[in-house]
C-alpha cells in the first residue's frame, strides 16, 4: 500500500516539510486547503479577533476546506501535517478528518512548531476520526535531513 502525505500549511513552513517528507517517502502528497486562504492579520496570535484566534477558541470551530476527490482507498498509513496552533492542531484539521472516511487507516501525525510539542492533540483529534489509530508523530522543524526523514518514515 502507498503513503499519503496529506498537509496544511498557513504560511508554507509546513507544506516545505510536507513536500520533503513526501518525497523521501516515495508517497503521495496532499494538501487541505482552507476555503478562505489566512491572511497574515488572520494568523495574528497577538490579535485577540484575529481568525485564528477565534477558531482556536472555539473547539467546534471548522473552518471550510476545498473538497478535492481523495481515494483513501489507496492508503493505508497517513502522514498528517500541520503547524502548532495553541498547543494543538488547528481546527481546520477536524474539518479534514470529518470530511473523509479515514476508517481503519492509521494517520500519523508531523508538525511543525515555533517551540510547542503535540500536547493534547491526539485526544483532540481523535473524535473526528474516530474508525482510525491516530498516532503522535515528530515535530519536524527546520529542514530535516532526507537520512533522519527516512528513518522515521521506515520505523513507521
Amino acid at each position: 500500500m502507498k503513503k499519503l502525505v496529506a498537509y496544511f500549511s498557513a504560511s508554507g513552513t509546513t507544506k516545505r516539510v510536507a513536500e520533503h517528507l513526501a518525497k523521501v517517502a516515495e508517497a503521495d502528497l496532499f494538501e487541505i486547503e482552507p476555503k478562505a486562504p489566512y491572511t497574515d492579520a488572520d494568523l495574528n496570535w497577538m490579535d485577540k479577533k484575529s481568525r485564528s484566534t477565534l477558531e482556536m477558541a472555539d473547539k467546534s470551530s471548522r473552518p471550510e476546506i476545498v473538497k478535492k476527490n481523495l481515494n483513501l482507498g489507496e492508503y493505508d498509513t497517513i502522514l498528517l501535517g500541520f503547524p502548532i496552533w495553541w498547543y494543538v492542531a488547528p481546527t481546520i484539521i477536524n474539518t479534514f478528518l470529518e470530511s473523509y472516511d479515514f476508517s481503519g487507516k492509521t494517520i500519523v501525525l508531523f508538525a511543525t512548531s515555533g517551540g510547542s510539542s503535540f500536547g493534547q492533540t491526539v485526544k483532540f483529534l481523535q473524535p473526528s476520526a474516530p474508525k482510525a489509530t491516530i498516532k503522535e508523530g515528530k515535530i519536524l522543524n527546520g529542514n530535516p535531513s532526507d537520512s533522519a526523514l527516512s528513518s522515521w518514515v521506515k520505523a513507521l
